[in-house]
């Protein structure tokens, strides 16, 4: 999908960081991947967002589309579970984009580093279309 800048996320909880500094995602497909190697905190039973304790201690949290969670689970499927070490490009949830599109939602997805003050450098990547794997985030303690 294409990578862009937190503030172009609708919804003030996640563009004005309130749960931390982060990126969105405009995904091009309706797969979910692990951005690093990482532990499974927490998979929503919805299936909407997952959140990851990543190797490097930072806690991140990926949330497909804004208020998705009421859609309670239809469209998604999960394929990863609390406590599961993941590795880079681990598949974690897909989704049926255009289905939640069609039901009115928007799929833009954050990807939030919810302990962002935890860091001392913060970049990220916008402005390009990204592929599992590409680096959007990176920090420095």
């Amino acid at each position: 999908g294409q990578a862009v800048s937190i503030k172009e996320v609708n919804d003030p909880t996640f563009s004005e960081e309130i749960l931390g500094k982060g990126i969105a995602i405009r995904p091009a497909e309706g797969k979910v991947y692990a951005p690093c190697d990482a532990t499974v905190d927490m998979m929503f039973e919805t299936g909407h967002a997952v959140s990851l304790i990543a190797d490097c201690g930072a806690e991140i949290l990926i949330h497909v589309g804004l208020d998705t969670v009421n859609l309670k689970g239809k469209h998604y499927t999960i394929h990863a579970n609390a406590g599961d070490k993941v590795t880079k490009g681990t598949l974690l949830m897909e989704f049926d984009k255009d289905a939640i599109i069609a039901e009115g939602y928007d799929v833009i997805t954050p990807i939030i580093v919810c302990n962002s003050g935890d860091y001392s450098a913060f970049n990220v990547y916008t402005g390009k279309d990204v592929v599992p794997g590409d680096v959007i985030i990176e920090l420095a303690k």
